[in-house]
């Protein structure tokens, strides 16, 4: 599997196998990917989105490739959907992976198995979902991949669940905090940017959400992807998503969570009290970011000591924005690969 893995590398990227040991272990900004910006008019679909009850969910998740291939799970982010990976599913799929794209809890076809399970979105439960999908599909390891919601997530089982890890890619890098740590003021133009955490911690902020989520979700879209230049297809097409009858409670209580305001569930008590003490993350691991992301996200020097194991950074330049593996599908793809296969 390796060799076909390695011969379709060369083929998309023109690049030798291996080659991932070039850089590891080093923030390198001068190293960088470049895929220009498009217009997206892309009408890709992934057809049938399988079920799965697992954990406290019935999961929808899309799969591509072969079903004995090597597994890449890839995470979507808020207020984004499984389509962000739409285009990267089938580099990954033609290299000879089996492609598993789950929509977290609130999104899409996911839904809650009882009604009386708490609608938590606390990053641990999200974690959580994740692994108890993997053992109902008997998947014992896996690249797992992200950004946004997704990245964190993929943070938490790099560092929590290693031995489940087959390599780790995340834009905007570490992303494991604490309540603890919302807590803490940041400077005021820092403060500016995590203006809707502090509308979602209001009644008002809540009602305007769910009266107005598709309006709202449009706007992050641009906030944080100034110059990618979507249309109203490819939005649509994520935006039912977000029509998931338990999205705006997970998304209120995520942002709310972070701020310390409500508390989440005793069963994953001991999961946050890991995360806080922030866990260095060994797995093979590389880190991305788009060179206009105009969402929140930290400086690579900021967490490069976080990775004690291969590690590279990877900026992707042509006015790149927030959403990644969608504006850059190629180089996000390319970073899964390697990231496998050294």
């Amino acid at each position: 599997m390796k060799q076909i893995i390695d011969q379709h590398r060369r083929q998309f990227f023109g690049v030798a196998a291996g080659s991932i040991a070039v850089g590891l272990g080093v923030i390198d900004l001068a190293r960088a990917e470049t895929e220009a910006p498009k217009s997206s008019a892309s009408t890709a679909s992934f057809g049938t989105i399988k079920q799965i009850d697992a954990g406290v969910l019935d999961v929808g998740y899309a799969e591509a490739g072969p079903s004995n291939g090597p597994v890449a799970i890839l995470l979507h982010g808020w207020p984004y959907d499984i389509h962000a990976f739409v285009d990267v599913a089938p580099i990954l799929a033609k290299a000879g992976y089996r492609v598993i794209i789950p929509h977290l809890r609130g999104y899409g076809t996911t839904h809650f198995l009882s009604s009386e399970t708490p609608r938590n979105g606390e990053p641990a439960a999200m974690a959580a979902d994740v692994i108890a999908l993997m053992d109902k599909l008997d998947i014992k390891k896996a690249v797992v991949a992200g950004f946004d919601w997704g990245a964190r997530t993929a943070d938490i089982i790099a560092a929590l669940w290693p031995e489940r890890c087959r390599a780790l890619v995340s834009v905007s890098g570490y992303l494991i905090s604490s309540q603890a740590a919302g807590n803490a003021p940041l400077p005021p133009q820092a403060e500016l940017q995590w203006w809707y955490q502090f509308y979602f911690a209001t009644e008002r902020g809540r009602a305007g959400y769910e009266k107005y989520t598709h309006d709202f979700a449009r706007l992050i879209w641009k906030l944080a992807s100034p110059q990618w230049k979507f249309d109203d297809a490819t939005f649509n097409r994520s935006a039912a998503a977000l029509d998931n009858k338990d999205h705006v409670a997970i998304t209120i209580h995520n942002y709310r969570w972070r701020l310390g305001l409500p508390q989440g569930e005793a069963k994953y008590e001991h999961l946050e009290k890991k995360l806080a003490a922030a866990p260095v993350i060994d797995v093979p691991t590389i880190t991305m970011e788009g060179d206009a992301n105009g969402a929140p996200h930290p400086d690579p020097s900021a967490y490069a000591k976080k990775f004690s194991g291969r590690y590279e950074f990877r900026l992707i330049t042509g006015g790149i924005g927030h959403n990644l593996p969608q504006e850059a599908p190629q180089a996000f793809a390319k970073a899964v690969i390697d990231a496998d296969g050294a």
